[in-house]
């Protein structure tokens, strides 16, 4: 039976340009995961995108000198862009500045208070008196308390991780250059997180079975020593949501309570949208449901403790504020947070622009030679570096020499000698010829490989699901090199026959294997072998307006693949009609090293 699955992906600021560290941390996981489950027949919803909202934003258009407004669409449609190009295939990417989530944060908010785990308190806050305003978290940075270091922001800390308390920070000073601070009293709602935390070492202890040790350790030992604490949900700014009471005109929900709110009012964004507006309840009041979060090391915490804190205490009350029916929200089933990629031994900055960004280096390369880097030296369970030496080594070795050079050679070999034709056999040509034991052991390594390469990815073992169907691309290497069809054409044309089409069965199959990896060269191979329905939908773009103004969406039509498994080995017949084939993937010269090294830091 099909499976109901929520692909969930980090929501990225819209602040800056997004870089390779953030692609292999969270956007192609869940994409790969994403098309994998499609291929299965799955009922995948995938879903993400831009915070707007929050001090970064805000901080990006005071440097900028623009509104908020044009800063956080600025960036919005870079990442539209990125993302069709590399092959990101959101169902729905948009944006938390958008009617629909302001509505269905403000619903979340008046659940939890109307089930009793908000409350008001006043605390102290750095204020501005020469701006004449209280300033957010990330408008005030001194060093932290806790480790020692100098660019902590108010709230947390970027370097040890901990959640700070403002008045403890040493030597504060506000990010703007607004003079110097003071500590006043100002009122706020906090999420009581303290009456949640027994609810949340449950749901985490229950899902230690396949959850990452590193996210269940990290998590449950966190909770351990500091205990699940009340946090304040609400600030003093004047971008951002509303505060559903009255009173309250003068503040906004914070960011960190909202943003993770958009993965569900992304769903019923996207069924609003796309006329079912209803569907979104298939998976998030549907306990089946498989939820999965793609996200970075640095934002475990949230997912795995506060957010289904967030969910657990809305209890069936969001339901009904929402739609009029009682219903519980569905907790996430996966949370498989990736680690940080480096860059040639130093930590990805921004600012620095140590950083390789992925929209400059779409200019440069192929989508699929980037993604199969990525994934390939993805950072699972530590942290990973990226190396242009190892980036073209990789390229021209692997994905040129092994994987693309054996069905380019296999596939250009048949169309001369076949007519453009997979080899027939018999007095009808169309039925499958009676194989040899080298043929028949070929073909069941690889159709076992569908078994061992979809329990990786069920794992969300990304890695070792890719080097699983290398191994297997290296035994068609191994039998086209034992059986030599090129000197057997000379001599025995049917042999050379039998030996092609096992090939080309293999490589049809491999082809299956690769696409949630590399999807456009697998589209490409697709057409090659003559299909006429693609292995994927296609992406486009949509103007959406509400009340905020016109925003615009990424959006998957799944067209003709919907419920429809791919995720078999080939069926390929007998004197199928092939198109003419072609190189799927380019040789890198040495020279773009150290050009691609000179790039850095500048």
């Amino acid at each position: 039976m099909p499976e109901n699955i929520l692909i969930a992906i980090a929501w990225p600021y819209a602040n800056a340009e997004i870089h390779v560290g953030n692609l292999t941390g969270s956007h192609l996981p869940g994409d790969i995961v994403a098309r994998y489950h499609r291929m299965k027949g799955d009922n995948v919803l995938m879903v993400s995108g831009t915070d707007s909202h929050g001090t970064p934003v805000t901080i990006a258009a005071d440097k900028e000198g623009k509104s908020v407004e044009e800063v956080y669409k600025k960036y919005h449609n870079g990442f539209l862009e990125l993302f069709s190009q590399i092959g990101i295939s959101f169902d729905l990417f948009t944006s938390t500045h958008t009617e629909n989530h302001f509505k269905v944060s403000q619903s979340m908010f008046l659940a939890l208070q109307k089930n009793g785990f908000l409350f008001k308190q006043f605390s102290l806050q750095w204020y501005s008196p020469s701006a004449d305003k209280f300033l957010p978290d990330r408008y005030v940075e001194g060093t932290c308390y806790i480790c020692g270091f100098e660019g902590a922001r108010s709230d947390q800390c970027d370097n040890c991780g901990n959640v700070l308390e403002p008045e403890k920070l040493i030597n504060p000073r506000a990010k703007t250059g607004d003079g110097a601070l003071e500590l006043r009293n100002t009122e706020h709602f906090y999420l009581d997180l303290s009456k949640l935390e027994p609810d949340v070492k449950d749901f985490l202890r229950q899902r230690a079975g396949y959850m990452r040790d590193t996210v269940i350790g990290e998590s449950l030992r966190k909770i351990e020593s500091e205990g699940l604490k009340p946090r304040s949900i609400t600030r003093d700014l004047d971008w951002g949501i509303p505060i559903p009471l009255e009173g309250w005109e003068g503040k906004r929900i914070y960011v960190w309570f909202e943003a993770v709110i958009g993965y569900l009012s992304a769903a019923i964004e996207w069924s609003r949208i796309s006329g079912q507006v209803d569907a979104w309840e298939d998976w998030w009041m549907n306990p089946a449901a498989k939820q999965y979060y793609f996200i970075g090391k640095d934002n475990i915490f949230f997912h795995t403790s506060q957010w289904p804190a967030e969910l657990m205490g809305a209890g069936d009350q969001f339901a009904e504020i929402f739609t009029g029916e009682k219903a519980r929200l569905t907790l996430p089933y996966d949370v498989p947070a990736n680690q940080f990629m480096n860059l040639e031994g130093q930590k990805i900055s921004g600012s620095r622009n140590w950083a390789v960004w992925g929209r400059d280096a779409l200019t440069r390369y192929d989508a699929d030679a980037l993604r199969y880097y990525l994934t390939i030296n993805m950072p699972e369970s530590h942290d990973s570096d990226w190396d242009w030496k190892e980036f073209v080594a990789r390229n021209n070795g692997e994905l040129v020499a092994t994987w693309g050079n054996l069905a380019n050679r296999v596939l250009a070999f048949c169309y001369k000698h076949w007519d453009g034709h997979v080899p027939s056999f018999g007095a009808g040509g169309d039925e499958p010829p009676p194989l040899r034991p080298a043929d028949l052991e070929l073909l069941s390594g690889i159709e076992a490989g569908f078994r061992t390469v979809g329990e990786f990815l069920d794992g969300v073992k990304l890695r070792a699901a890719l080097q699983e169907t290398f191994r297997l691309a290296t035994t068609v290497n191994q039998y086209l090199d034992q059986l030599a069809p090129w000197q057997a054409i000379k001599t025995d044309k049917d042999s050379a026959a039998l030996t092609i089409y096992t090939a080309l069965m293999a490589i049809d199959s491999l082809k299956v294997l690769f696409a949630p990896f590399l999807p456009f060269s697998s589209e490409k191979l697709n057409g090659f072998f003559g299909y006429r329905t693609p292995l994927f939908g296609e992406q486009y773009t949509q103007a959406v307006s509400d009340s905020l103004g016109e925003h615009t969406v990424l959006r998957y039509r799944v067209g003709q693949i919907a419920n429809l498994s791919r995720w078999q080995p080939s069926q390929l017949k007998p004197g199928t009609k092939l198109n003419q084939p072609g190189p799927l993937f380019k040789k890198l010269e040495e020279s773009v090293i150290e050009e691609e090294r000179a790039r850095l830091g500048k």
